[in-house]
């Protein structure tokens, strides 16, 4: 049996400095605090059964930790992004041997194509890319050429209100798809697997941490009382340094093998 991993990395102490697209730089952001919700969110996945794998340090990358936008992986393939961002480029350094090391075949997406982690949704045997962002048409095309071999289609949806698509949705353990409906461009595009509307913003993202248990925002309590309802087991966990940078809980980590 193979264990569950998840890939994470340690905040760069230029954390502060992070890019910001879709919202303003209107808080500092504390790098001590940022540093603690971190280790908080290793160690609720290592609580709930994750291993750690931790990426080389990047303290020269001040968007290192969202280390979600540098590796996507399906099956025994990682594919190794190349930002839309060109700056973010270098937190690629070390993954391909990482990788590599526990099973992976890496697979590089190679100019003039970009595409960010942070765009790729995938749930069961679906795959969503978002598109207008970091992302572009050359970057989804060999995404989805590198997942032809598991015959997996890639569906590409208009992301142009967000910084990524998983900044406006992601799946739930059955599927559904839940969104926060201002930055959501056409939920449409999921009727057929099922779209909720998130009460707040931080709502939309969630991370499954295996069978009905999922991981989200401390700042979303109204989303995590509906998904209780729902009869999910939820965890929730502070990052208000990383939210004031765009980030989210999915940024933080990839799960390799659950």
């Amino acid at each position: 049996m193979h264990r569950r991993l998840a890939l994470v990395r340690r905040p760069s102490p230029k954390l502060a400095d992070g890019i910001v697209t879709h919202i303003e730089r209107s808080a500092s952001v504390d790098a001590g605090l940022a540093e603690r919700q971190w280790e908080e969110y290793c160690r609720v996945l290592e609580d709930r059964g994750w291993t750690l794998l931790e990426a080389p340090e990047a303290d020269s990358c001040p968007d290192g930790v969202f280390i979600e936008d540098q590796v996507f992986v399906y099956g025994d393939i990682a594919v190794l992004c190349r930002s839309g961002a060109p700056e973010r480029r270098a937190e690629l350094d070390g993954l391909r041997e990482l990788l590599g090391g526990v099973g992976y075949r890496c697979v590089e997406i190679e100019a003039p194509g970009t595409l960010d982690g942070g765009d790729i949704l995938k749930h069961a045997r679906r795959v969503w890319v978002g598109s207008g962002g970091r992302s572009n048409d050359e970057g989804i095309g060999q995404l989805a050429a590198a997942l032809a071999p598991l015959r997996l289609a890639v569906t590409p949806v208009p992301t142009t209100k967000a910084l990524h698509l998983k900044s406006a949705v992601t799946a739930l353990p059955d599927g559904t798809i839940i969104g926060w409906d201002p930055v959501v461009d056409d939920p449409s595009v999921f009727a057929e697997v099922g779209y909720l509307s998130a009460p707040e913003e931080p709502g939309s993202h969630v991370v499954l941490l295996g069978g009905n248990s999922v991981l989200m925002s401390a700042a979303a309590p109204q989303t995590a009382q509906l998904l209780r309802a729902r009869g999910l087991d939820v965890t929730v966990v502070d990052i208000s340094e990383f939210e004031k940078l765009e980030g989210c809980v999915t940024c933080l980590s990839v799960r390799l093998r659950g």
